[in-house]
């Protein structure tokens, strides 16, 4: 899967957004253009998806180490380290939803 399927795929199971080519239709038939939401490198964004999904989350930082984040979604445990911050919260919260994230 690709960085803008999976950005698509969480975009609707998440946020509840219609995705188009260009756009995700919101609520109330507003629009955001693609590039404006970017969880995987917008921490903004990312919080937005884990604010949405997640029943419990944590997020450690090592002193001069790397970041980990770990979400849980329901009965699913979804884990992912590394920078930015805003990648790893995605990419864990996709992985809570079984959502296939790319490497």
């Amino acid at each position: 899967m690709t960085e803008e399927a999976l950005t698509a795929a969480l975009a609707e199971r998440v946020m509840g957004w219609k995705a188009t080519p260009d756009r995700f239709i919101k609520s109330g038939r507003s629009w955001l253009p693609k590039w404006r939401f970017a969880p995987l490198t917008r921490l903004d964004d990312a919080f937005l998806l884990l604010d949405r999904a997640a029943s419990h989350y944590r997020l450690v930082t090592v002193e001069g180490g790397t970041f980990t984040a770990e979400v849980q979604v329901g009965a699913r445990t979804g884990k992912a380290s590394g920078e930015p911050k805003a990648r790893a919260i995605t990419i864990a919260v996709a992985r809570a939803l079984g959502v296939e994230v790319p490497r």
